[in-house]
């Protein structure tokens, strides 16, 4: 099974936090989200996948797939092309250490720890058959392995134990390690170049050869007996690897090191080997030059540029001698054939020049410190040997750099490059240090242009593998945590020709006929002129509309409009263009050449001008068709809305315009032709020809001849000059308007014409103008009308009116007013500002002295520096009246000039004081007499006493309480605090004792001063420290969960939380009913984004803080169904989300219920039963509370909660009636959870009087009374003593109950923790391989034929020679009929119909048939599920929930075996752990304690029938075992129980010697005899049976160590057992792996064997006790106490179970593709057939995969494992299996007083357990369907994968027997079948027949 798993989910305990597979949010994916659009590859947009918490190394693209392949930290991906997970795989942490040698031994290699593996190599293996991916890690000395292709968690090849030649990659994260996979000779080789790493074994070559597969002696990646580069000094050559690639017949490698032989700088070299040379014979290296000092390789690709090859190169500058590269970065380009001619040049010389060029210049040299030196051999050696030789030098360097010039620079630092191809032209991608990648085109002469950026990841850098995928359309680019999918380009987007020629985007151009953007192939005329565009092209511009004749036109006329084209496109005779405007039909065009003529549209046709426009602008179109190839704009004027738009100057207006437009006095017309209606035209401006043109020709009124300021309430005469009025030849009337507040005012106007001058001078009439608005003065529009006709006026002829008294409230502001307007203070009875001509009485030229109505503030401090504001009247008409004229309490305050209001407003600043004082504000305006304030003004000096708290966190936010005198001196923006040097800001609500502030961050803990400035007054208080502590960490929160109603306690635990005053948890959520509203509307909108509307809510409690390391809050309230976006604890400024404590979020769950206690009748009260307990029902009730949490009271009394579950409560009350609460007569039931509260009703205790009876009979009935208790009394008298015993014998056995109920929970707790210890020893051997799985064939037999011995599968086909071969061919022509679906269909009909063919043999038949069919497992799914859909057919008939119940058909056991196959990888990869686990868990548990060797009875077990009620006492003790290994003795001790018998003790020990091995490899116990040796000839042989056995009676009791007195630290051994060995053993009979029944035989001379209890007799009594049938009843009983030993063992085990069942029903992992497939299969039997009861189809998925499948499994660990399951082990499994058995079922599970104890054990947890179910089959169901295909795809893997387990040819024959069985009847069926006669079954039957066994037919 494909390991797939979703991204924004967590798959493992060890790596992966709630995530996100974000095919990205990711998705979160952030585990994630997929983004597509588009439909082909070339438009597909950006997509990522975000791998959270591991960081990625390598990426990898498979081409025959396209699927990528990630490497990164401990992890594999395996991603589809559009980045879906696939499958992922684990590779580290690992236990390792650099200074040790795999593999590794924690005893050995103390310094080993958890290591992460970072992946060094991910190569891609091919050829041969065989595809595989090479993985090499940095842990274990960087050894690899080899993957599935289809599942990178399935390793193909692992070293199980390396040598030091399969060290391949560098075991330091930071040293890079490159490949390259070759072929040689049908070899396939994989050359590796790795860095020096100084820790770990030395000797390793730079570059080595290594074998991808064992050869000979030599493993897979050995370089054993293949070529190396050898090295002199590796510290020395530490070369720097940046890649390696085949080239033709070479490899090449890129690296960068220091230059030993010349300056010592480091600098980059491309070395070469030929791919056949086997001894490194042909290595050349050369150095590289980049210009620039450009000298680090970063990356590299080999492609082609201009047709030729090219090694693309990014180069860093390095920094100042040293490897580490800087920001600068530059790409240079160097030919392959210079380079080769380059390294050729070197060979040469170092060949036949002893190295010597043509100056005698060392141009080539040996490097790497071996003995070699450059020889003089024959010219032709290079030629003859050009991979060189025995006899010729190597390595050799050239001293001579290969030069190239930077094709582009960059100042970020490249990291990656990839280069393509686009129509011949190159395309150099590059990724950087940022995260950006960058797009450059590369012009023919190598220099580069960048035309795109793209940021990728803002947060990591680009990685070196950079990938294009197998169209060339998109690349793949990998950082350190997502991988992303990025298009080459968008050509698409860009929908003009404009943009996407603008982007210069070497991928597109512009498709000039089609009108789109599109790469030059997909234009289908690229290759005629003009046709596509291209930014790099001779055309380098869009097809343009030139020389546009008319660019403007009158819309009153039609006329022809002509352009030029350039670039247009040639046309075929029978194609035509034509023109469009705007929405208008298209017209045909005229082409002249490349001049184009259009009928402009008829005037009508036109759209309107816009609103408040005089003209309309039109897009006029050159149309191809339905494609526009080019367009512009054609403007159409207005005239006559010119006129109208400007009324008050029309005239002005129209021959101004720019537009040819005239002005037709007469006709008051603007319009576009050359001649009026009536005469008096007058010429726009802009012509040059026509008089009188222009505004000055237009007749207007264009001055006031009268001042414009006029005084309202006067009468006043306006006088307006005209010009230009002689074109009016008649007399009118003229009259001039005033337009006050909309409202036109007619006034009658005389015309006064100069003679001299000529002008015109318009005498308006006298009026009294007003106005109403408040305020000085009001601008009026003024102008002409002549009749009805309204003559120009100039536009900013306004008359000014204005209001003296408005806005002038005293003297001084009156007299400020501008003398022109002639305002004065008239002194009247009421004074006030008016006009001069207004005033009756006097005017007053000096105004009364200054009045202050307010001063603020009334305080300040004696440094004064404060600004005090002074409101009033008459306070000086100018700044310079007050400047020195105010004191405050007798001091100067100085007046700031900038805040100075007249006559109204002074703010002066406070200046300085040696001494308290008081006093008024004073004002002096220039000779007047002074003002002076009500209000007294004090000068004050402030105190701080103390502060409240005295310490904080470094993040700021804590209030700090300021506490003093005068703390309200000066105003609020006066006052400032500071903690230390930081501000402290400061809150509302501050009085004269105490202000309170925020601290500020301080960026490290420290002592520091408060102090607070009031205005400059500093105060500081005195030795009194405010104290920065660390910030509060907190490290764990518990619970994780609560109910809607909160108040649920949090525990919160951490560092310095008693640091702030007031923490807080706060939640912040949205309001569900605006959830409802988005879930309507914005179903798209994923769960993390908040939609801006929402509305959003903040809820906070308070927490208290108990220590320095703990606090408790209360979960706040939330509404319910509110959505929780974010949990957070707020401690001052410290917020701390809750997610990123634990890594998982905080939930709120809906809010439990609980019933009332009298559900019939609220009103009436339960009676209760003192002494007993309160039940109440519920539900929900222990989602998010526990039992402690919960408080019950019953009136004013505790009622103590005993118990809690999912749907009770029950609490026990006090013995006595409470009190009620209110007052009542009754108490009521109240029961608290956080913040809920439930009033669940009264309750009334029995008084035991319920009834009234009348007097006399209750005085007969006390009489009555009274003889019985004399009676009574008697009785009493007379058992007195034996009830006393009695008593006495109760009260010991409540004791002892009371003394285990205390117990159990101390035994649970220190059991579990005994079992962790030693779990946590047994996990180190559990994972991979190291479980004891079963090989494939194995698991198949026991599940196939379970009990069987010699079953199919270990048989061979037993033929004589002579019949072989014609047997096979028979069965070969069988198994093409059981090919054909409709032969085995009526095979397995006809079989079923037989009433002899039994129970037993549908199971074998059907697993013969899977055995056949399993090389077809695909056919044989298709026909289960035809035989299902018949068995779907027959239920639906009878009862359907019956359906697979039991295996009564053969299509049953098909289904059980074909469940097994196809999940035994969910087995090994998933589920196979923790049930290992829990296996050990139980065998380690049930053998701490004594088990009985004969019954099988255990002290420690789950089952009641298995448990041994009895008090053994027993001790541990612990053995010395002497175990050989080698010639050495190594003592191993062991743990037994005194009381354990010979066999057990043996088998203890071969448990311990042998732990982790599988148990087919270990020796039998009965093989062995114990030998107890003590001092030096002391050998006692121990026996369970021998001479000194104890008998009683007829019972034999088992030795035990205890009988042979072995005192504790003995020594013993095995030894095997001897021939001749007298000791009689007990029988054991086993079949290795599976359940070993207890001791059987033993049974001689009428003795039966015992060993701690006797089997099938009660329990002995004492004899002074057996007459009394009480007694024994009572010692019968006893033993029951024995129960709560289950308890213990269940409460140890019960982490165990759970990680089982969370393994098979975990949602958080994609179930397997068989479950989701034959879930869905079942789902569409049940809609196919009209089945909507759920129930029915949970019964039957529960019939076919938990009961059909996962219980046999957890009840045959042995069927998976190669374990032993003894009786004692099975009985444990047993109940595990039953309660999971449970789980599934659909039934209600109530349990009682009588329900078996076993059911009882986990009454509290399958309630849980069935939510598991119900949720695994809800989201399987909900899930997407569609995976037939995947189906499909693993089917086909498994047949390929496991065929060769099955031994076909033998299920064929064992099939042929039940043919032979019931051939008559087979026959007959298939010839009454109308099909099979068609098809010749039964003939071809009979042709079997004939060949298997010579049978006679009627061929």
């Amino acid at each position: 099974m494909p390991a797939a798993a979703p991204l924004l989910l967590p798959l493992a305990i060890w790596w992966w936090p709630p995530v996100l597979l974000l095919l990205w949010p990711p998705s979160s994916l952030t585990f994630g989200q997929s983004l597509r659009s588009g439909d082909s590859l070339s438009s597909s947009p950006q997509i990522s996948t975000l791998l959270h918490e591991s960081r990625l190394n390598h990426l990898l693209l498979d081409p025959s797939s396209g699927n990528l392949y990630v490497g990164a930290i401990n992890a594999l991906y395996h991603l589809s092309p559009d980045l879906q997970l696939l499958s992922w795989g684990k590779t580290g942490p690992k236990l390792d250490s650099p200074d040790c040698l795999p593999p590794i031994d924690h005893t050995e290699c103390t310094p080993a720890k958890e290591t992460d593996n970072t992946n060094k190599l991910l190569l891609l293996e091919e050829g041969g058959g065989t595809r595989s991916l090479i993985v090499c890690g940095t842990v274990l000395q960087g050894i690899c392995e080899k993957r599935s292709l289809r599942n990178v968690s399935e390793v193909l090849y692992q070293t199980p134990n390396p040598v030091d030649t399969q060290y391949v990659a560098a075991n330091d994260p930071r040293v890079s390690t490159v490949g390259v996979i070759v072929e040689h000779k049908g070899v396939r080789l994989m050359l590796v170049g790795r860095g020096y790493t100084s820790k770990g074994p030395g000797g390793i070559p730079p570059i080595t050869t290594r074998r991808l597969a064992p050869h000979h002696s030599a493993p897979a990646f050995s370089h054993e007996e293949l070529g190396k580069l050898v090295v002199g000094s590796y510290s020395e050559y530490n070369n720097q690897f940046v890649k390696a690639l085949q080239y033709k017949e070479h490899i090449y490698f890129l690296f960068s090191r220091r230059d030993v032989w010349g300056k010592r700088e480091y600098r980059t070299y491309v070395s070469r080997l030929c791919t056949g040379d086997p001894s490194f014979y042909s290595y050349v290296e050369v150095p590289l030059d980049c210009e620039g000092g450009y000298n680090l390789a970063q990356a590299a690709a080999l492609d082609t540029h201009r047709g030729d090859p090219v090694l693309f190169v990014a180069m860093a500058a390095g920094q100042a001698s040293t490897p580490t590269p800087t920001s600068r970065s530059a790409l240079c380009l160097y030919s392959m054939n210079e380079l080769d001619k380059a390294l050729q040049n070197a060979q040469l010389l170092c060949y036949t020049e002893e190295g010597k060029g043509s100056k005698n210049h060392e141009e080539a040299y040996i490097e790497y410190e071996v003995s070699s030196k450059c020889l003089k051999l024959s010219k032709e050696s290079v030629t003859q040997y050009p991979c060189g030789g025995e006899h010729t030098p190597s390595p050799i360097a050239s001293a001579v750099p290969l030069r190239a010039t930077p094709a582009v620079t960059r100042v970020s630092q490249v990291t990656a490059v990839a280069v393509t191809t686009e129509a011949g032209h190159t395309i150099a991608l590059l990724g950087d240090k940022s995260g950006q990648l960058h797009k450059v085109f590369l012009h023919a002469d190598g220099a580069g242009a960048l035309y795109d950026s793209v940021e990728v990841d803002g947060q990591s850098p680009v990685n070196a593998d950079l990938l294009l995928d197998s169209t060339g359309h998109n690349i793949y680019v990998l950082t350190e945590r997502k991988v992303t999918r990025l298009p080459l380009a968008q050509c698409e987007r860009h929908l003009d020709c404009q943009s996407c020629l603008s982007i210069k985007d070497p991928y597109c151009g512009w498709c000039s006929l089609e009108g789109r953007c599109t790469r030059k192939l997909e234009c289908a005329r690229h290759m005629q002129s003009h046709h596509w565009l291209w930014s790099y092209g001779h055309d380098q511009q869009c097809v343009t509309m030139q020389n546009l004749d008319p660019v403007i036109q009158s819309r009153e006329e039609q006329t022809q409009v002509s352009f030029t084209v350039l670039q247009l496109p040639t046309l075929s005779e029978d194609e035509a263009l034509s023109c469009a405007f705007g929405t208008l039909p298209a017209q045909p065009a005229v082409v002249m050449e490349n001049r184009i003529t259009c009928q402009s549209p008829l005037p009508e046709l036109l759209p309107p001008s816009p609103r408040g426009t005089d003209h309309v602008t039109v897009r006029m179109a050159l149309m191809f068709g339905e494609v526009t190839i080019s367009h512009t704009n054609i403007t159409f004027y207005d005239c006559k809305a010119v006129g109208r738009l400007n009324a008050t100057s029309p005239c002005m207006a129209c021959v101004s315009s720019v537009w040819p437009c005239h002005w037709c006095a007469g006709d008051e017309l603007c319009t576009h032709n050359h001649t009026c209606p009536q005469q008096h035209m007058i010429f726009n401006s802009r012509q040059e020809q026509g008089e009188p043109r222009g505004p000055d020709a237009c007749p207007c009124v264009w001055a006031l001849e009268s001042s414009s300021l006029i005084p309202v309430g006067f009468f006043t005469e306006l006088s307006l000059q005209g010009k230009n009025l002689d074109i009016f030849e008649d007399e009118e009337v003229y009259e001039c308007v005033v337009v006050i507040e909309g409202q036109e005012l007619l006034l009658p106007a005389i015309l006064d014409k100069s003679s001299e001058t000529g002008s015109r001078v318009f005498k308006c009439a006298a009026h009294k103008f007003g106005y109403t608005v408040k305020q000085l003065e009001y601008l009026a529009p003024v102008y002409l009308k002549r009749g009805t006709q309204r003559i120009d006026s100039a536009p900013h002829l306004r008359l000014k009116l204005y209001n003296c008294s408005i806005g002038q409230s005293d003297c001084s502001q009156c007299h400020a007013v501008s003398e022109e307007y002639g305002c004065v203070w008239c002194g009247s009875e009421t004074p006030g500002c008016v006009f001069n001509q207004s005033c009756s009485n006097t005017a007053l030229d000096t105004c009364p002295p200054p009045l202050i109505t307010e001063v603020q503030p009334l305080t300040g401090p004696l440094e004064g520096g404060i600004l005090l504001t002074i409101l009033g009247s008459n306070l000086g008409q100018r700044y310079q009246d007050i400047q020195a004229g105010v004191t405050v309490a007798g001091v100067a305050c100085r007046p700031l000039p900038e805040a100075y209001l007249i006559s109204t407003q002074i703010v002066c600043e406070l200046q300085r004081t040696k001494k308290l004082a008081f006093g008024p504000v004073v004002v002096t305006v220039g000779n007047s007499e002074p003002g002076q304030s009500l209000q007294i003004f004090t000068y004050q000096d402030p105190y701080l006493t103390r502060i409240s708290p005295d310490q904080g966190p470094m993040a700021g936010g804590t209030r700090i309480t300021v506490y003093g005198s005068q703390l309200l001196t000066g105003r609020g923006t006066d006052l400032q605090a500071f903690v230390g040097s930081q501000p402290c800001h400061i809150q509302d609500g501050r009085n004269d004792t105490e202000l309170v502030c925020r601290t500020s961050h301080s960026n490290q803990s420290a002592k520091v001063s408060v102090r607070v400035l009031f205005g400059r007054a500093e105060r500081t208080l005195p030795n009194v420290w405010f104290h920065y502590r660390e910030d509060p960490v907190i490290t764990d929160a518990t619970p994780a969960d609560s109910f809607y109603g909160g108040g649920r306690n949090i525990t919160v635990t951490g560092k310095n939380l008693d640091v702030v005053q007031q923490p807080m948890m706060s939640i912040f959520f949205e309001m569900p009913e605006n959830l409802l509203v988005r879930k309507r509307r914005y179903s798209h909108v994923t769960a993390r984004n908040v939609l801006p509307n929402s509305t959003m809510a903040t809820n906070k409690s308070l927490c208290v803080s108990s220590s320095s390391e703990q606090m408790t809050c209360k979960s706040p309230q939330v509404p319910k169904n509110s959505r929780v976006v974010r949990v957070w604890f707020e401690m001052d400024n410290v917020h701390v989300d809750f997610e990123s404590i634990k890594g998982t979020a905080f939930t709120y769950k809906p809010d439990p219920v609980l019933y009332h206690l009298n559900r019939e009748d609220r009103d009436v009260p339960i009676r209760f039963k003192s002494g007993g307990v309160l039940a109440v029902e519920g539900k929900g009730l222990t989602q998010a509370m526990s039992k402690e949490e919960v408080k019950a009271w019953l009136g004013d009394k505790k009622c103590e909660v005993k118990t809690l579950d999912d749907t009770h409560l029950y609490c026990e009350p006090p013995i006595e009636q409470p009190l009620s609460e209110d007052h009542e007569d009754l108490p009521s039931l109240r029961v608290v959870m956080g913040k809920l509260e439930f009033n669940l009703g009264k309750v009334q205790y029995d008084s035991g009087n319920h009834s009234t009876m009348p007097l006399e009979a209750q005085v007969g009935l006390a009489a009555g009374a009274a003889v019985v208790v004399l009676i009574v009394l008697v009785i009493i008298l007379m058992y007195r003593r034996k009830s006393k015993q009695a008593l006495r014998d109760y009260k010991k056995v409540l004791v002892q109950l009371e003394t285990l109920e205390i117990n159990v929970g101390d035994q649970c707790r220190k059991e579990f923790t005994d079992l962790m210890t030693e779990m946590m020893d047994l996990s180190s051997d559990v994972g991979g391989p190291c479980i004891p799985f079963l090989d494939y064939r194995m698991y198949a037999e026991r599940i196939f034929f379970p009990g069987q011995r010699g079953a199919p599968l270990s048989q061979n086909l037993d033929l004589p020679d002579s019949r072989r071969q014609t047997v096979e061919q028979g069965l070969g022509q069988l198994n093409n009929l059981l090919n054909n679906r409709l032969f085995l269909t009526r095979f397995i009909h006809t079989l079923e119909e037989q009433q002899n063919f039994s129970q037993r043999d549908r199971g074998y038949v059907a697993s013969l048939l899977t055995m056949a069919l399993h090389d077809k497992l695909e056919y044989f799914t298709d026909v289960m599920k035809t035989l299902l859909g018949d068995l779907v057919q027959q239920y639906v008939a009878k009862n359907p929930k019956l359906m697979l119940r039991r295996t009564e058909t053969v299509v049953e056991k098909m289904l059980t075996n074909w469940m097994s196959i196809c999940l035994y990888s969910f087995l090994k990869e998933v589920a196979g752990e923790p049930l290992y686990m829990l296996y050990r868990a139980i065998k380690y548990q049930v053998d701490k304690g004594p088990v009985d060797a004969v019954t099988g009875k255990a002290k420690r077990t789950l089952n009641d029938s298995h448990l041994l009620r009895e008090d053994i006492d027993y001790c541990s003790m612990t053995l010395t075992v002497l175990v050989k290994s080698g010639m050495e003795v190594q003592p191993c001790p062991v743990k037994v129980l005194d009381t354990d018998t010979i066999t057990q003790v043996k088998d203890k020990i071969l448990d311990q010697i042998y732990k982790g091995a599988p148990f087919s490899q270990r020796p039998s116990a009965d093989s062995l005899d114990l030998e107890w040796r003590s001092g030096q000839a002391g050998h006692l042989t121990l026996s369970d049976d021998d001479v000194t056995a104890i008998v009683q009676g007829h019972w034999k009791r088992l030795n035990t160590l205890q009988h042979y007195k072995v005192p504790d630290g003995a020594t013993v051994a095995l030894i095997p057992r001897s021939q001749s060995s007298g000791v009689l053993g007990i029988n054991q009979i086993y079949q290795t792996g599976e359940k070993t029944p207890m001791l059987e035989g033993g049974e001689e001379e009428g003795l039966r064997l015992w060993h701690l209890v006797k089997s099938s007799e009660e329990p002995e009594i004492p004899k002074h006790r057996k007459s009394s049938m009480r007694e024994r009843e009572r010692a019968k009983a006893i033993p029951e106490i024995y129960l709560t030993r289950l308890l213990s063992m269940k409460g140890t085990l019960q982490k165990f179970v759970d990680d089982v069942f969370v393994a098979i029903l975990s949602t958080k992992r994609p179930p397997p593709i068989a479950v989701r497939f034959f879930f869905d299969f079942l789902d569409d039997m049940a809609e196919k057939h009209g089945i909507d009861d759920p129930e029915t189809v949970h019964i039957w998925k529960t019939n076919s995969l938990p009961l059909r499948f996962w219980v046999n499994i957890l009840k045959n660990p042995q069927f998976v494992f190669d374990v032993q399951v003894t009786d004692s082990v099975d009985a444990v499994l047993s109940v595990i299996a039953q309660t999971f058995i449970d789980s599934c079922t659909t039934s209600e599970h109530k349990v009682g007083r009588d329900s078996p104890v076993n059911k009882l054990l986990y009454a509290r947890e399958i309630p849980r357990y069935k939510q598991l179910v119900e949720r695994y089959y809800s989201d399987i169901h909900s899930a997407a369907s569609g995976c037939y295909q995947e189906m499909n795809s693993m089917l086909t893997e498994l047949s390929g994968s496991f065929a060769s387990e099955m031994n076909s040819l033998v299920a064929l024959h064992e099939l042929y027997k039940y043919i032979n069985k019931y051939y008559d009847q087979i026959i007959m069926a298939l010839e009454e079948d109308a099909a099979g006669q068609k098809m010749q079954l039964a003939y071809r039957l009979q042709q079997v027949a004939a060949l298997v066994e010579n049978k006679v037919t009627d061929l």
